[in-house]
């Protein structure tokens, strides 16, 4: 998953170089001497092991975290699902859920890197422009991972506890887990869909840079602007279907204080662009069209900037939407996350 807008590579702009010295023979998709090589999905996975190590080590540390919570009913899952009690049984699921997290966390470093990438930058950071730009795709690229291995253990978990025919079970456990509409049970008719369109989404949108040399890297950057959506979706997602932080709480408001530096980065970057284009000049020009483009520059700017101000709000006051925590005489509803 990348960020909404980052700032051109050198090799972007070598790309987009028409100088030539006299004489030159140009070869369509032929690269100069001692011009960058342009970054490739094979080189980009190559280079993202040692990231996908690192989210491997918190996938499993996550999972032993919850497992541990579950085998001593002190997670609010188990409240949620009093059935899941049993962590053995349903290691799974457990571990399904740990990809979530794991992808979430991914995510967020993601849009992270690419707002630091495309907006006014600190004087200092810990690594060069070229090797942030280069973990901010390889972190994309295992965000993409995590996801799908979020979605697949989930179906993987259904399958197993279907007592029907394996075909069935397996065509009944795509159809939930993958197909929009396909789960319809209690919340999961809202936040499934949503998990989904966040991995559809993302695959795509992630790997739109590899072929921006072929759609022209306007169109890109428009395509590019997209995926902040994908981050937003796995966000509502979480808050919507996790039984973790399904009812009120520290873990569920720490959640939205991690959108803090996300909005505060993403206003920075609206007010502060990196390209003259879209800067927002003190007047709207003269035509229809120039009018309409200051409107909504304007627009974009004041929703970001009151989505911040709310969050701020949410977190100074607890009020973050989750449930209230049901008497220990009560039981819960059943529900999937």
């Amino acid at each position: 998953m990348t960020n909404p807008s980052p700032a051109p590579e050198p090799a972007a702009a070598a790309e987009t170089s028409e100088s030539a010295a006299p004489g030159d023979r140009q070869v369509p998709g032929a690269r100069r001497a001692g011009e960058p090589r342009r970054p490739t999905l094979r080189s980009d996975l190559r280079a993202s092991w040692p990231d996908g190590l690192v989210a491997l080590v918190i996938t499993a540390a996550v999972f032993v975290l919850l497992y541990l919570r579950i085998r001593n009913k002190t997670s609010s899952t188990v409240t949620v699902m009093p059935f899941m009690a049993d962590a053995g049984g349903f290691w799974m699921y457990f571990l399904s859920q740990a990809f979530g997290w794991s992808a979430l966390l991914w995510a967020w470093g993601t849009v992270i890197l690419g707002l630091l990438l495309s907006g006014p930058r600190p004087s200092r950071l810990p690594l060069s422009g070229p090797r942030l730009e280069r973990l901010h795709r390889t972190t994309s690229l295992n965000t993409i991972a995590l996801i799908a291995a979020h979605a697949l253990l989930f179906a993987a978990e259904l399958v197993r506890h279907d007592t029907a025919a394996w075909n069935s079970a397996v065509a009944t456990a795509f159809v939930e887990a993958f197909v929009p509409g396909g789960y319809d049970s209690g919340t999961g008719q809202i936040a499934i869909p949503v998990g989904q369109a966040a991995l559809y989404l993302a695959i795509p949108l992630g790997l739109l840079f590899y072929v921006r040399h072929r759609i022209g890297p306007k169109t890109w950057r428009v395509l590019h602007r997209c995926v902040i959506v994908v981050y937003v979706l796995s966000v509502w997602h979480t808050l919507l279907y996790g039984t973790n932080v399904w009812y009120d709480g520290w873990f569920r408001t720490g959640v939205w204080l991690l959108q803090l530096p996300i909005a505060a980065l993403l206003l920075l970057r609206l007010l502060r662009p990196a390209r003259r284009s879209e800067k927002l000049p003190g007047r709207p020009g003269a035509s229809a069209g120039a009018r309409t483009g200051w409107v909504l520059r304007l627009g974009g700017r004041l929703v970001v900037a009151a989505v911040l101000v709310a969050l701020v709000a949410v977190v100074a006051s607890g009020r973050d939407g989750g449930r209230s925590v049901p008497p220990e005489d009560t039981s819960s509803t059943h529900n999937h996350d």
